[in-house]
């Protein structure tokens, strides 16, 4: 049982019109799930505004509602307590921090934030760790962890009841280390207020997500809002490869460092050979082999081997844990069968795809055979599509157009988009294959021996979203079936 004048001391400025003192049975900002004594948050959503949904609220039983400044109950409510504050989307955050007994005070809780690697970082931040014998908690996009349980994930960065849930759940498990993806949207909504970071990572940032964010400037400003938010205590590490480094932290109150591959910073590396099977890097003087590659991989590397100096892990056991290391499932997950090597990627930006592109081509040579399957989703940002196209069709000897996750969008329309970047010839040689299962048998089946097959914009996901419905669809899956099926072909 919570106390409202309790938890009021953890959202800042507000106003209360009505008793403060009393007890609440439970949190929300889903009029669906309110009950009695509940307190309801009224908060403005892309596609709702909650406020339209307080006189529901009490009646199925709310006693306390916080609300925007600007809101005046509609009709009479005796016994509830208003709560009004200028941000509810931020008040809704720090109580359930509150509620939730302020769990990430008890972590070492690293933030990852950027257009690409968010996931690979973090990830590997977790299994770093591990390997130092933390028990360790996980929130990314693939798979949620609490200590060595798997928790399914639903968002990049869940809701922030969700969100303080998880991190209570993992400081009841005896973690003490968690590190969190922290997506643009997260930031613009608020859903990281009230969180207490130990430090905070910037990978990339490239063109993403403006279907939300509608300009490049305020998805930038988005993910500036983590850093200018981080305390005095905490650590920054920023990209120094990356020209918005600079600007992201340019108000942050935290302790800023650097890393690079071709920048002076404070911790530097380099690629000092790159194979489609790995990479021998040099970071601070050191030559490691890793079983990861790119030079894209080479910076999330270099950010995980930079974070874990900052956290206090001495030089040559840091290095040693980061040789050791995984690909993350979907990342440049690497299949070689049947004369031919298949990889499947989450690339589902511009850069992304030309960074997994130019890894292929720097690792295989000009002539080599690859063929690219993407799509891109639908409802999203339309803009990136044609420059998906042409990243593919660029760095591709054959580029095979199909179907993402098209959600409401008519597969064909996409299609059509994406086809409007190629030139007149890259158009011609192009082909359009909509049934994504067909397309990968199709892209396997006709790779010359020697060649890399390359299936982007989906990694991890064993989903796909056709109109209304969500059915199963796995990259992974598919390529092993189309690999089997062409190593029995040639044993025939």
């Amino acid at each position: 049982m919570h106390n409202l004048k309790q938890l009021l001391q953890d959202i800042g400025t507000h106003s209360v019109q009505g008793t403060a003192d009393k007890p609440l049975t439970a949190l929300t900002a889903d009029s669906r799930r309110v009950e009695k004594g509940c307190l309801f948050v009224a908060v403005r959503g892309t596609a709702a505004d909650g406020h339209n949904f307080i006189p529901a609220a009490i009646d199925a039983g709310a006693t306390a509602i916080v609300c925007a400044d600007d809101y005046t109950p509609s009709y009479a409510s005796d016994g509830v307590t208003f709560v009004r504050v200028p941000d509810t989307a931020e008040a809704l955050g720090r109580l359930a921090s509150a509620w939730h007994g302020h769990p990430s005070r008890h972590l070492t809780l690293v933030g990852v934030t950027g257009t690409n690697g968010k996931t690979t970082v973090a990830t590997l931040l977790y299994d770093m760790a591990c390997g130092r014998g933390e028990r360790a908690g996980l929130l990314s996009t693939v798979v949620n962890r609490i200590g060595n349980r798997a928790v399914a994930s639903t968002h990049t960065t869940p809701d922030p009841l969700e969100l303080n849930a998880l991190l209570a759940e993992m400081v009841e498990d005896g973690c003490t280390f968690a590190a969190m993806e922290v997506s643009s949207h997260a930031c613009a909504q608020r859903r990281i207020a009230g969180l207490h970071f130990a430090g905070g990572i910037f990978t990339n940032l490239t063109r993403d997500h403006l279907d939300y964010h509608r300009t490049f400037q305020a998805y930038l400003e988005a993910k500036k809002m983590f850093f200018d938010a981080l305390p005095e205590d905490a650590w920054a590490l920023v990209n120094a490869d990356d020209s918005h480094a600079r600007i992201l932290v340019q108000n942050t109150r935290a302790r800023v460092s650097t890393y690079g591959l071709r920048t002076e910073a404070d911790f530097r590396g380099a690629v000092v050979e790159d194979r489609i099977d790995g990479m021998l890097l040099r970071i601070d003087g050191q030559e490691l082999h890793t079983c990861f590659a790119g030079r894209f991989n080479a910076a999330n590397l270099l950010a995980v081997y930079g974070a874990s100096r900052l956290m206090g892990e001495p030089r040559m056991e840091a290095l040693t844990q980061l040789s050791a290391l995984h690909p993350v499932a979907g990342r440049f997950q690497t299949f070689h069968a049947a004369g031919i090597t298949a990889i499947v990627d989450y690339a589902h930006t511009p850069d992304a795809l030309a960074n997994v592109l130019s890894t292929i081509r720097e690792a295989t040579g000009p002539d080599a055979d690859v063929i690219t399957v993407c799509g891109c989703g639908g409802d999203r940002d339309h803009g990136k599509r044609p420059m998906m196209a042409a990243e593919a069709s660029r760095r591709s000897t054959l580029l095979i157009i199909t179907s993402d996750n098209p959600r409401s969008e008519s597969p064909e329309a996409i299609a059509a988009d994406m086809l409007a970047g190629l030139d007149a010839d890259a158009r011609l040689s192009a082909e359009v294959e909509l049934d994504r299962s067909a397309a990968i048998r199709r892209a396997i089946l006709g790779a010359e021996d020697g060649g890399v097959v390359l299936v982007a914009g989906k990694g991890h996901e064993n989903y796909q979203i056709c109109g209304g419905e969500r059915r199963h669809f796995d990259d992974c899956e598919q390529v092993r079936a189309a690999l089997a099926e062409r190593a029995s072909r040639k044993a025939e």
